[in-house]
């Protein structure tokens, strides 16, 4: 069975990335820079701006992780980072505590800064996480055009921003979420699902031969977990699986930082 390693993928990009930036550095008299905004210390939300700050790291981009106690604190947060110069990337690390004002907190960060694609606004970039997939599948040249494929979950960083892809690429896909019948999954060649729901898919929802990606995380007992459960993982008929770790995470923090570089890239 294929391993779809979004690791061993991001490992190509990073080091491009690293050179970029060494030019930008160059040219801007300055190393380009990272905002990352968040309210809470989940671990799951601990966990990815933790990779995020150590990839910065390695690649010569400055990542701040500014804690915001509540909504309007967030929101003055955005702001100041819309009108500082120096700031190419904002994230609003999701979920927030007061969910119900995730869209309205993140239409306000401005669109050339928008790096995660969370607003869907003209002139941000697509869904870092959604981009991610897409680079996965065709680094392992996963044909999507005639092949069956499911999008499990249709939410604003995942599913939502991949059915704009498919659609654009005149991809036929078909649409599930939690209350759908996933017994039919098992009649599709592609699986991919981010609902963060522990386990969902099972062992009898994917056919042999089937590739899945999972994008799902939640946090279960402290530990990252996905929405394939551990039954699917075991099979050695499948035709390919992201693994528990390293799958679309760290393609998907490569992806954002080839954002970031890219605001950064347009001052210069």
């Amino acid at each position: 069975m294929k391993t779809l390693s979004g690791r061993e993928l991001a490992g190509f990009v990073k080091e491009r990335q690293a050179g970029e930036v060494s030019r930008l550095v160059a040219e801007l008299g300055r190393a380009p820079k990272l905002l990352i905004i968040r309210d809470s210390d989940n671990p799951v939300i601990c966990k990815y701006v933790d990779l995020k700050r150590r990839y910065g790291e390695d690649i010569g981009v400055v990542v701040e992780d500014y804690y915001a106690k509540g909504a309007s604190e967030i929101a003055t947060a955005i702001a100041e980072a819309n009108a500082d110069g120096n700031v190419d990337g904002i994230i609003l690390q999701l979920p927030i505590v007061d969910k119900e004002r995730t869209d309205e907190l993140t239409g306000i960060i401005a669109p050339e800064k928008d790096v995660d694609g969370l607003s869907g606004r003209e002139g941000a970039y697509d869904s870092a996480t959604a981009t991610a997939i897409w680079w996965l599948l065709a680094g392992y040249d996963v044909k999507l055009i005639d092949a069956r494929v499911a999008l499990v979950g249709r939410g604003k960083l995942v599913g939502a921003p991949l059915m704009r892809m498919f659609e654009a690429s005149h991809i036929d896909y078909e649409l599930f979420h939690r209350g759908s019948d996933l017994t039919k999954l098992a009649e599709y060649d592609v699986i991919i699902t981010a609902t963060g729901v522990p386990g969902l898919i099972d062992s009898d929802m994917v056919r042999p031969g089937a590739v899945v990606v999972d994008a799902g995380t939640a946090s279960e007992k402290g530990m990252l977990v996905g929405d394939v459960s551990d039954a699917v993982r075991e099979r050695d008929d499948l035709g390919g699986i992201t693994p528990r770790i390293g799958g679309v995470g760290p393609l998907t923090v490569a992806c954002l930082f080839e954002h970031v570089i890219n605001a950064a890239s347009k001052k210069a």
